[in-house]
């Protein structure tokens, strides 16, 4: 009988390829139900009632929704074919809300109004450069934002004039600047500078004359000061800062005094989000313990601590409180949920859930929980005896095991390395990554080597300057620890990553290319000097600041040295290279260079390019078409290599 034809899979139409070889729709349709599954992510209260604005994907990208009552029906509001994840709703008018789009993820995001009532949405941007942080003022009069209009560098101060119809600049700033808050009286907003993850400034500004003042301390040593709130009576601001030690406190800076007062200054872990209820009485702040959120609440008057909501192991943004109202609003990731948004009433202790988001019909329960584990790197802590040798330094890592009786003997791993690199891997949900671990039997590590965030100052300065391949180390000595597992494959490991995870899958290929089956890299840096180069203008200076200046001779031979380009002839492969042809941040330019050299070296590349994409694919068939290439990679390069003896 004869074997039947594989059905050809599809290109979508906005996808370009290179040395892809033609998919099977059968590979698609056992992947299906994982790329099926939808998250939910709390936008904003509704000022009418006790409704939400959510934002949640039925069609191919996320749109806002609104919700009436928790486990209500989503009732979508927007309707594009670019994602619309942030709105903010009108004081006075609370039918209308500002959101921001962009086109094709070229992170050239636009300013719109839409009334709810008509339909209506109304672009208030020039259409042409970057705008960012829409934030009303209290009287819904003036909605003010960050504008890189007028010289596509720095973020100047704007307001929207709604009695006058137009824009009116109000400050002229240098850098990255983020609008955090406006004080009650509606004279003045708070604003982030940002120089790096280790040093930012508060500022207010006042709005009728651009006047500014900045509120930390110009002359005290450099400390990181982020969200920001003013208090209700304007005589001083909430913000998250590590003025004071290693990790990032909840802190009250009164104007008068200028003194701080901090919330938790016991808490040995960065505070990450927080909030403050309308009537100031109230504080809720979100506090990352060792990767895993933990909501705590505070009487803003004495700092008394007041019970939070008991939350699974994952990680929690978007911490609102209901306008007028103590009752908190927040978005929950977990290993075994994609997210979904709930309210705490702290006055009942009650938790409640709004939406239940679709997990592709495949049971919740089978989605695997990780292990949160720490394996012993290279070098040492410092010792209070010079004489001595200090304790090990030790690298956290998440580790999701497949079903030891589905799949038993020594396992395939793959090591994925996050981005930023001042970013952490969380304990979230794995989303279609989920089908590796189910359906192939693959471990995966999500490890958060020197440099990420979460672990304090300290920590997250050790890749700075030229400790940059440091990191890279910590990724052998997790090879070593892999080593170690009886249920791990160390002969069959391969490394992913985005952005500057990209290049941290180069850089391991390079160092450990004899350890590794492979690699797959999604937008990431090749050459440190030609990303400098070729990187939008907004961002240059924030990137020279973690990496170093290529202006600098040394620097750039450093650079230049380090760079996976420079060092191709090391690289064995195999790549899967995946990039975003509108990509702001990693330009297109980054991915070619490399695939073009990998092809001169006779190194098998495939390469996967959205033509509607940015930094990372986010359209939902072109992130499906490229998940079933990377199955397909997996499957030649990783799955049928020799696994190891048990």
């Amino acid at each position: 009988m004869r074997a039947e034809t594989p059905r050809p899979l599809p290109i979508p139409p906005n996808l370009e390829l290179r040395n892809v070889p033609p998919l099977s729709q059968d590979l698609r349709d056992r992947l299906l139900p994982y790329t099926n599954s939808r998250s939910a992510q709390l936008v904003e209260w509704d000022r009418e009632g006790r409704g939400l604005v959510i934002a949640t994907r039925f069609g191919d990208s996320s749109q806002l929704h609104e919700v009436r009552q928790p486990m209500g029906a989503r009732t979508q509001l927007t309707f594009f074919t670019e994602p619309v994840t942030t709105a903010t709703s009108r004081p006075g008018k609370a039918r209308e809300l500002a959101f921001l789009r962009d086109e094709g993820g070229n992170e050239n995001f636009q300013v719109y109004l839409l009334d709810r009532d008509s339909g209506e949405i109304r672009r208030l941007s020039d259409g042409l450069h970057r705008y960012q942080n829409p934030r009303w003022s209290p009287d819904g009069r003036l909605l003010a934002y960050n504008s890189y209009a007028r010289n596509g560098r720095d973020a100047d101060l704007c307001v929207f004039d709604f009695d006058a119809g137009r824009e009116r600049p109000v400050a002229e700033v240098s850098g990255s600047w983020s609008v955090l808050d406006w004080s009650r009286d509606g004279r003045r907003v708070l604003l982030q500078q940002f120089l790096s993850v280790e040093q930012s400034h508060l500022w207010a500004i006042e709005v009728a004359s651009g006047s500014r003042t900045q509120l930390d301390d110009p002359t005290a040593p450099p400390a990181a000061y982020d969200h920001g709130r003013f208090s209700p009576d304007g005589t001083s601001v909430y913000a998250l800062t590590d003025r004071e030690g290693e990790f990032r406190q909840l802190a009250r800076l009164d104007l008068e005094s200028h003194l701080w007062t901090s919330f938790s200054a016991e808490i040995p872990w960065d505070a990450e989000a927080f909030d403050l209820s309308s009537d100031g009485a109230l504080l809720a702040a979100s506090f990352n313990e060792d990767g895993i959120s933990r909501v705590r609440l505070f009487d803003a008057a004495t700092g008394e601590a007041r019970k939070g909501p008991e939350l699974p192991p994952g990680e929690v943004t978007e911490l609102l409180f209901r306008p007028g109202s103590h009752e908190l609003g927040l978005t929950l990731t977990w290993a075994q949920a994609p997210g979904d948004v709930y309210s705490f009433d702290p006055r009942l202790g009650q938790l409640e859930r709004w939406t239940a988001s679709e997990t592709g019909g495949i049971p919740a329960s089978r989605f695997v929980v990780p292990e949160l584990v720490r394996f012993p790197t290279f070098d040492r802590l410092p010792s209070a005896n010079p004489k001595e040798a200090g304790p090990e330094r030790t690298i956290p890592a998440f580790v999701y095991r497949p079903d030891r009786q589905r799949f038993p003997g020594p396992r395939p791993v793959l090591i994925d390395i996050h981005g930023g690199p001042e970013s952490q891997s969380r304990p979230g949900f794995l989303g279609q990554d989920n089908f590796l671990v189910n359906e192939l039997g693959l471990a995966l590590v999500l490890p958060n080597v020197r440099g990420s965030s979460g672990y304090g100052r300290t920590y997250i300065a050790l890749d700075n300057g030229r400790g940059r391949e440091d990191s890279v180390r910590d990724i052998g000595a997790l090879l070593d620890w892999i080593k170690t597992q009886p249920d791990l494959d160390a002969s069959r490991v391969m490394v992913s990553g985005g952005s500057y995870g990209g290049y941290m899958v180069l850089a391991s290929l390079v160092m450990f290319g004899d350890r590794l089956a492979g690699g797959y890299d999604v937008v990431g840096i090749s050459n440190f000097v030609t990303f400098l180069t070729n990187t939008q203008d907004y961002r240059r200076d924030l990137r020279r600041a973690e990496y170093g200046d290529e202006r600098i001779p040394e620097m750039r031979q450093f650079l230049e040295t380090i760079s996976p380009l420079n060092q191709v002839q090391r690289i064995r492969g195999p790549l899967l290279i995946a990039q975003g042809a509108n990509d702001p941040r990693v330009p297109l330019s980054e991915s070619t260079q490399m695939v073009e050299a990998l092809e001169k070296r006779g190194v098998p590349v495939w390469y996967v390019v959205g033509k509607d994409e940015g930094h990372g694919f986010r359209k939902k068939p072109n992130a499906d078409y490229l998940q079933a290439v990377f199955l397909e990679f997996l499957g030649r390069y990783l799955l049928q290599a020799a696994p190891a003896s048990g």
